[in-house]
């Protein structure tokens, strides 16, 4: 086999294989809280910006309207947010956290503490391949605008 199709020497799969540990890190600890990842990652972004608009914490998470309504719904069903139509444009939608999304947040930093803690990572190299896995996310969408002429 040639090195450069070589599984491991994948960047691609190396970036799925974290994505995946990542997630499932956080699975049994957000499942006690009733959370999954996907609903995890939007009460941080919620958190950080409360009364955000629909289509503004879509691009955000970067979920598409088909995957992000029925999660809000959820969000919605468990009490943590509440959606709301604009008086002028009934088409524009904003999420409010309500008292108990708010609230969450100190459960959730219990979490984020706990796994934080029981990496085998540094704080350098955890911020590293944070910062990273943005640069890369940044490069792709850059790339995805012009996309190179790729011949099989």
């Amino acid at each position: 086999m040639e090195r450069d199709l070589a599984l491991d020497n994948q960047l691609c799969f190396a970036l799925y294989s974290a994505a995946r540990a990542a997630s499932g890190a956080y699975r049994s600890a957000l499942s006690e809280l009733g959370l999954t990842y996907t609903q995890f990652v939007t009460m941080l972004a919620l958190w950080e910006e409360d009364g955000i608009t629909v289509t503004a914490l879509g691009r955000r998470l970067h979920l598409d309207s088909g995957t992000l309504s029925p999660l809000l719904k959820r969000l919605a069903d468990l009490g943590y947010l509440e959606r709301r139509r604009g008086v002028d444009d009934e088409r524009r939608v904003t999420i409010h956290l309500t008292d108990t999304g708010r609230n969450l947040r100190s459960q959730v930093s219990g979490v984020q503490r706990c796994l934080h803690d029981s990496l085998d990572m540094t704080d350098d190299e955890v911020e590293t391949l944070r910062s990273l896995s943005q640069r890369f996310c940044e490069a792709v969408e850059r790339a995805a605008e012009t996309p190179p002429p790729c011949r099989a």
